[in-house]
């Protein structure tokens, strides 16, 4: 019993198979969501970078325009914060793994 070659469609479905990361990395693309995607990782983050005492003195988080903006509900942390900006703007965008705020605000 002799095996029979796979038609030439079969190949050429097999040469289009792209693995899933890659897939999603160029669907984002094209919809340019990647940069909504990494805001939205960076708030979500929030806590497991500036821990949870932090988190449980702070009101809101949100970013506009590249900036992150904290509300925070404890005026000596805030000035705390403020005096660590850099240290703060680094470990978030470490985080996600992208240069994605450019500044702080703490409100």
């Amino acid at each position: 019993m002799a095996l029979k070659k796979p038609h030439s469609s079969e190949n050429s479905r097999q040469s289009d198979i792209v693995p899933l990361r890659d897939g999603i990395k160029a669907l984002l693309r094209v919809y340019r969501l990647q940069g909504k995607l990494n805001e939205v990782t960076v708030v979500a983050s929030w806590e497991k970078v500036m821990g949870k005492a932090v988190a449980m003195k702070t009101q809101q988080v949100y970013v506009s325009n590249n900036k992150l903006f904290v509300r925070l509900s404890s005026a000596p942390l805030k000035h705390e914060l403020f005096m660590a900006k850099t240290r703060v703007l680094e470990n978030l965008n470490a985080e996600v793994g992208e240069d994605i705020i450019k500044e702080v605000v703490f409100l």
